[in-house]
């Protein structure tokens, strides 16, 4: 096996054309720097250095030697830069996975910012199902993940941790009767709501409330599957919308719905992080370093 420090001694005089200039450099007895070059040439059997005045010049094989020697260790230079650079999580690929809510509303700005600064790493984001993301975890398919609408999903090898309270709002048309008022709960089951499918955690949430409260079950004047279409709806005009804040917030700083509320009733859909129980991947942890300043959560509650 070859050598690589007599070598790498070896290259070094080859450069400066003198043994005694690279110890001086290297910072090691002259003695030593010879006895290595005579070793490393015994070893292959070939003469690399011949004497020339007070320094050396190389052989024709010590030449070729000395040019392939130099492609080797900028190799291993850049070999130990791009390790750094994935410890630093400066490079390679960040992946991560989010249910619905996450993913449209929570993710974007943070990654963006992450993109910025990180303009190298890759980026992956998958919208899926919360048991399609436990799967992705456990087969390192992502190395974090956020699940929101109360799916909590309990498994030995990973760790969730609240990440976020996103509370509920109900929301109607800006010249809606009710907008901007406070009332009670009672008042708006005379009310038709535009709902989302059958199944879905806004809807589901909404019945049990009526439901804890005694009251009849909330009237579905329209049931829609999709999001963008349940906005429009209602901001043309039709029913009531109980929807997340993160999905109605611009609608409502837009002024095309205002909010309605609901005495004695605050809501809220709970967004987890998941990881795996092990030490996060350098990238995804600088990720969530900045993610973590934009909702006020200490990097330390996610990284022990």
């Amino acid at each position: 096996m070859l050598n690589l420090h007599a070598l790498r001694l070896f290259l070094k005089a080859a450069e400066l054309g003198s043994v005694t200039q690279a110890a001086q450099e290297l910072n090691i007895s002259q003695p030593a720097v010879t006895s290595q070059i005579k070793k490393l040439e015994k070893e292959l059997g070939l003469q690399l250095l011949s004497p020339l005045g007070r320094g050396v010049r190389l052989t024709e094989v010590g030449a070729r030697l000395a040019s392939e020697a130099g492609r080797l260790f900028s190799l291993e230079g850049r070999i130990e830069a791009m390790l750094e650079e994935y410890r630093q999580g400066q490079e390679g690929t960040l992946r991560i996975a989010a249910t619905y809510l996450p993913a449209n509303f929570l993710l974007p700005r943070p990654i963006a910012d992450f993109k910025r600064g990180h303009p190298t790493v890759d980026v992956a984001l998958k919208t899926t199902g919360s048991n399609q993301i436990v799967d992705l975890l456990l087969r390192y398919e992502a190395d974090i993940a956020f699940i929101g609408g109360g799916n909590r999903r309990e498994h030995a090898d990973l760790e969730g941790t609240p990440w976020l309270e996103d509370e509920m709002w109900f929301v109607v048309h800006q010249e809606h009767k009710l907008a901007d008022k406070s009332v009670s709960l009672a008042e708006l089951a005379e009310e038709p709501f535009a709902l989302r499918e059958s199944g879905s955690f806004s809807r589901e949430q909404l019945f049990s409330l009526f439901r804890l409260r005694g009251l009849q079950p909330p009237r579905v004047g329209l049931e829609i599957n999709g999001f963008s279409e349940l906005i429009r709806v209602v901001s043309d005009g039709y029913g009531l919308a109980f929807l997340s804040a993160l999905e109605a917030r611009e609608a409502v700083e837009r002024g095309s719905l205002r909010r309605i509320r609901v005495e004695d009733v605050r809501l809220t859909n709970s967004i987890s992080l998941y990881t795996r129980k092990e030490p996060l991947p350098a990238i995804a942890a600088r990720f969530l370093e900045i993610f973590s300043s934009e909702v006020g959560l200490a990097p330390a509650d996610f990284l022990d």
